[in-house]
């Protein structure tokens, strides 16, 4: 199986003509008919990718899109629209949106557009949850804890500590991820990495200036150094 995909979009016939599609192409699709499906299965289930109609029956897909942030989960969210505003585009990419295709679509390109998001994201191992302290990782539902409240994390921010706990206790170059987690050239020259290192510790660290969970390697990168309980 290639990743999980949660369809919600109310047309019948484009429902089943990209559900076949994409299940032909080895994705595990499940789907929902309206907003309020949409988001109680994006919240209760473990999905690697949501595919998101923002024409819905009873709420819009922007609507769908800001309940699953706000429930703190970091699932990709690919925008289907049939709108060509450019506010609407916007507005969809703040909600935290990942990306988006306006219809009408070739199939080949929605298909690299998931393509791209999966390899952002790797696909669910189902290892369960990991505990570091006060902080939970919850890997299935993509979800992260503090002393048992929610931590908001950036769609980047989610795949950044997802690599940290993969790796736990192994000092990762820089470099790598820049093209792990944001698929630049090793030797790109951006402070990406930094800045959102800084942010996970500002959410995650009892003290950011001096932390104890992500701990910087001078001269060659990061590591990870929570310990399990």
């Amino acid at each position: 199986m290639r990743g999980s995909i949660l369809l919600v979009e109310d047309e019948p016939s484009l429902q089943a003509s990209l559900g076949l599609r994409l299940r032909s192409k080895g994705y595990a699709v499940d789907t929902a008919n309206d907003a309020a499906e949409g988001v109680e299965k994006a919240t209760t289930l473990p999905f690697d990718l949501i595919l998101l109609d923002v024409m819905l029956p009873d709420r819009d897909g922007f609507d769908v899109c800001r309940d699953v942030r706000q429930a703190g989960l970091a699932t990709p969210i690919l925008i289907l629209t049939a709108r060509k505003e450019t506010f609407d585009k916007v507005l969809g990419l703040k909600l935290g949106a990942d990306d988006y295709v306006t219809k009408p679509f070739k199939a080949e390109e929605l298909l690299a557009r998931i393509e791209v998001q999966l390899r952002r994201v790797p696909v669910r191992s189902g290892h369960g949850v990991h505990q570091f302290g006060p902080i939970r990782v919850d890997i299935q539902r993509a979800e992260v804890t503090r002393d048992g409240a929610t931590v908001h994390l950036s769609t980047r921010e989610y795949q950044l500590l997802r690599h940290f706990v993969e790796h736990a206790g192994m000092t990762i170059p820089r470099g790598e991820l820049l093209q792990s987690i944001w698929g630049y050239s090793e030797k790109a020259l951006t402070r990406t990495v930094d800045v959102h290192i800084s942010s996970l510790r500002e959410k995650l660290e009892q003290n950011p200036r001096f932390p104890e969970l992500i701990v910087t390697i001078p001269g060659v990168g990061y590591k990870f150094v929570g310990s399990k309980t």
